[in-house]
């Protein structure tokens, strides 16, 4: 088996889906259904799976607790799932769809591979909706993809709307990556990019590392905006429950759990469900 440094998960690698606690399910469904347009496609006793069409695989799983607690400031956890639709066209029909209905947002970027709009749901999940820039817009300095927050021009974004456009979301939306607070950067670099073998693609920006597979600009963020050291959250506080990272083949799954066993990283395997945790106990399952 390669060294834990010396392995890199393979193209194919993804992010398959988010898992949410949340407080109310009224709330909840009332944001995700009613205004992003994710349509529910399971229930099993308190847990909601959501998907961009009837027909599609959930990317999102919503379970309910009504006696959560908001997620104190200052844990380790969510920063932000971020659903990526296939196109600008897409993301400012949501845009505008998000607009005429006044729900707030908390900001708009220009990241130099992607634009985005960031909002967050009734009980402070943190949310990024965004479409990639084409990967020959993408730019490089010593070797490092270029990451930044830049202004992003909204009437150019809304220009990319076409009033044909059918108001549900496009079948291709998915979770395209997540961003987590954690509590060490370096600790965080040793579990993601060693053991799991994700490729580290920046590690300039302030207080964060951004980790991929296959050239992706990043498919898990991490940082220590939540200040270093910083706890776990209490297990009923709403937030993150866990994600899902898909890998492309049997082999490749084979090999990542062994890198985990020997990792000696906290690693539940039960009828063929594969869930580990990382240094914050943020779980993971490997799909």
């Amino acid at each position: 088996m390669p060294s834990l440094a010396s392995y890199r998960l393979p193209e194919g690698t993804h992010i398959d889906y988010a898992h949410l606690r949340v407080k109310n399910f009224q709330k909840a469904l009332a944001f995700y259904k009613g205004l992003l347009n994710l349509t529910q496609v399971q229930r099993q006793g308190s847990t909601i799976s959501l998907s961009p069409t009837e027909a599609g695989k959930p990317i999102l799983m919503l379970t309910e607790r009504p006696d959560a607690i908001p997620r104190p400031t200052g844990s380790t956890g969510l920063f932000h799932i971020a659903i990526r639709v296939p196109n600008r066209k897409e993301l400012a029909k949501l845009f505008r769809q998000l607009s005429q209905q006044r729900y707030p947002f908390q900001g708009f970027a220009d990241h130099g591979v992607s634009e985005a709009l960031y909002l967050a749901d009734p009980d402070g999940n943190g949310l990024e909706v965004y479409a990639d820039k084409p990967r020959t817009e993408w730019t490089f300095v010593n070797g490092e993809l270029q990451m930044g927050t830049w202004h992003l021009d909204l009437d150019s974004l809304l220009s990319a709307y076409s009033d044909n456009e059918d108001d549900g979301l496009h079948p291709a939306t998915d979770i395209g990556h997540i961003h987590l607070n954690v509590s060490d950067l370096s600790k965080a670099e040793r579990f993601y990019a060693d053991t799991l073998g994700f490729d580290v693609v920046q590690r300039s920006y302030p207080g964060a590392l951004f980790v991929s597979a296959g050239g992706y600009h990043h498919h898990i963020g991490l940082n220590t905006w939540s200040g270093p050291g910083a706890p776990p959250p209490p297990q009923n506080a709403v937030g993150l429950i866990r994600f899902g990272i898909a890998l492309p083949d049997d082999r490749t799954r084979t090999t990542v759990q062994e890198r985990l066993r020997t990792s000696e990283a906290p690693l539940l395997m039960t009828n063929g469900t594969v869930i580990a945790r990382d240094q914050d106990r943020i779980e993971i399952e490997i799909l």
